[in-house]
């Protein structure tokens, strides 16, 4: 005898919202806890990173341990990481910014710059993804040959920095005080990083970029651009040129 097709159960409209609350309180969580996406708005970190590149930021693997995720890998911050982090300073509007930059130095390590080449610990540092020579010739005294030069008018620095600054030198050298990082953009001659505004706390850093998930040809001065009216056309510009000025050959570029 032919079986009886069993009846089948037809979603109510409250069980189609409770299963699309769900997947939106997941997402919601991943996109708090676990990954976070970043814009790059400077050139700074070029040739790493471009503007306009859009990043996946792993927020889990540099963050504290924690007792309910113990599948999670945790390690500690390394030289050589690019990081995504709030600027240890204020901004003159009172709120924090989010930088990403390459960690240099980390506690205990000896910073100095000579003719714009990085050294660590007294040995001159190979560093491929750097995006300026070291022989500029635009030479920066304060930028170049940091710290031995002092800041003179005229070098972006901040006070609070400029005051410290003298309690960290020993010999010649940058000493990384323990709980902070020292950290440069790749783009070295254009990059405000530690050496105008100083060491990043431990606490400060949210995470690590993974890879680029889209690129968007942007100018420079767009992160400049904030009223609404520049938002909604910056917005509409993207979408009039999404498929002309994406850069295709970046999409799922690994950062290194």
């Amino acid at each position: 005898m032919p079986t009886q097709p069993k009846n089948q159960h037809e979603e109510t409209p409250l069980e189609a919202f409770a299963s699309i609350c769900g997947v939106l309180v997941v997402g919601l969580f991943v996109l708090t806890f676990i990954f976070q996406n970043f814009a790059i708005p400077s050139s700074s970190m070029e040739k790493t990173l471009l503007i306009g590149d859009h990043v996946l930021v792993d927020r889990t693997n540099l963050a504290p341990p924690a007792r309910w995720a113990p599948f999670v890998y945790y390690r500690n911050v390394r030289r050589g990481d690019v990081v995504v982090f709030y600027k240890p300073t204020l901004e003159s509007n009172g709120e924090h910014l989010f930088l990403v930059k390459r960690v240099i130095g980390i506690p205990g390590d000896r910073i100095h710059l000579r003719d714009g080449v990085v050294y660590r610990n007294g040995v001159a540092l190979n560093e491929p993804y750097v995006n300026s020579p070291p022989a500029d010739p635009e030479y920066s005294p304060y930028r170049d040959d940091f710290p031995a030069v002092p800041p003179s008018e005229g070098v972006d620095i901040t006070a609070e920095w400029a005051e410290a600054l003298p309690s960290y030198i020993q010999n010649g050298d940058l000493v990384v005080p323990p709980g902070k990082y020292f950290v440069m953009g790749d783009n070295r001659t254009v990059s405000l990083d530690s050496r105008y505004w100083g060491f990043v706390p431990r606490a400060n850093i949210v995470g690590r970029p993974l890879f680029v998930y889209w690129s968007f040809r942007t100018p420079e001065d767009e992160q400049y651009k904030t009223s609404f009216s520049d938002q909604v056309g910056w917005i509409l510009h993207e979408t009039i040129h999404f498929f002309d000025q994406t850069r295709w050959r970046r999409t799922f570029h690994l950062i290194k």
